[in-house]
C-alpha cells in the first residue's frame, strides 16, 4: 500500500468532499472548515478543517485559525446540541489541539486510524464453535445489536440503535451491522457502513459481551464484513481503532496511517 497516497485520499473523499452520513443531515462548506448539521439524535461536528501545512508562524495567522475554531462553537452552542471536531494527527496547525482545549472542546480517547486493501485480507476466518454470524436486514433485529451494546459498554444502546436503523431506512438493501450469536443470545456485534460514491468502507462499533471476549469472535465479525465490502466493490476499510482492537486488526492486515481524536463540545443551555 502507498500509504502517503491512500491517506490523501482518504482525507479527500471522507473530509473534505464528506456527504451527510443520514439522511436529514447536511455537509456545510465554511471557508476552511466541513461542518455536519445532523437531525435530532444525529452526529453533529468539524470533519475537515484546511488552515494550512504549517503551524501559524504570526499574530495574524494565530488569530484566524482560533477565530475559526471560536466560530464553530458559537455555531453549534447557538443549535444547542453536542459537537464533535473529529482532529486527526496529520492535521494543522500542529497545536491544532491545544487550540481546540482552548477553546472550550475537551479531548477523548485518542485512537488510531487503520486502513486496509480490501483486495489483501485474509476472508477465510472461521466463527468459533457453537457461534453463528446473522447480518443484520431488518428492523426486529436491530434489538439484538441494542442487546450486545447494553452488556458489553454498559449502555449505548439508543446510539448504535439509532445509525443502524437510519442505515437500513436510507438503503433497505444494505447489511449495517452483524450479530453473533451462540443459540439465540447475542453475544457480539459490529456495524458496517460503505460510503458510496468513495473507495472506502468502515468498520464501527465492535462490542462483545465480556464472557465471551479473547475466543475470536471479533476477528470472525471483521472477517465477514470485509466480505460484504469486498462484494460492494469497495477497495478499502478504515477503522477507528482502540488499543484494544488494534493488534487484533493489524494481524489480519490493516495498516497505521495516524491518529484520530475527538475533541468534544457539550451542548449549552
Amino acid at each position: 500500500m502507498d500509504q502517503e497516497a491512500v491517506l490523501a485520499l482518504f482525507d479527500r473523499q471522507m473530509r473534505r468532499e464528506a456527504r451527510p452520513d443520514e439522511p436529514g443531515a447536511r455537509v456545510e462548506r465554511v471557508d476552511d472548515v466541513v461542518r455536519q448539521v445532523g437531525p435530532g439524535d444525529g452526529w453533529n461536528g468539524v470533519l475537515w478543517s484546511g488552515f494550512g501545512a504549517a503551524a501559524p508562524d504570526s499574530p495574524e495567522a494565530a488569530a484566524s485559525v482560533d477565530a475559526a475554531i471560536a466560530e464553530q462553537a458559537r455555531f453549534y452552542a447557538e443549535l444547542g446540541v453536542e459537537a464533535e471536531w473529529k482532529a486527526y494527527g496529520h492535521d494543522r496547525p500542529a497545536d491544532l489541539g491545544a487550540r481546540l482545549t482552548a477553546a472550550g472542546f475537551v479531548a477523548e480517547e485518542t485512537e488510531t486510524l487503520l486502513v486496509a486493501e480490501t483486495a489483501g485480507l485474509a476472508l477465510d476466518v472461521a466463527a468459533p464453535e457453537g457461534i453463528r454470524l446473522l447480518p443484520v436486514t431488518e428492523e426486529a433485529q436491530v434489538e439484538l445489536v441494542e442487546r450486545v451494546h447494553d452488556r458489553a459498554f454498559d449502555g449505548g444502546r439508543s446510539s448504535i440503535g439509532h445509525q443502524v436503523r437510519q442505515q437500513l431506512a436510507a438503503d433497505p438493501a444494505t447489511v449495517p451491522a452483524v450479530v453473533a450469536l451462540y443459540g439465540e443470545e447475542p453475544v457480539s456485534a459490529a456495524r458496517l457502513e460503505l460510503h458510496e460514491g468513495t473507495d472506502f468502507a468502515s468498520l464501527w462499533g465492535g462490542g462483545t459481551a465480556p464472557e465471551w471476549r479473547g475466543r475470536g469472535i471479533y476477528r470472525a465479525l471483521v472477517a465477514f464484513r470485509v466480505r460484504i465490502a469486498a462484494e460492494r466493490g469497495f477497495s478499502y476499510l478504515h477503522v477507528d481503532a482502540t488499543s484494544y482492537s488494534r493488534p487484533i486488526l493489524e494481524r489480519l492486515g490493516f495498516v497505521a496511517l495516524g491518529t484520530t481524536t475527538p475533541y468534544v463540545l457539550k451542548a449549552t443551555g
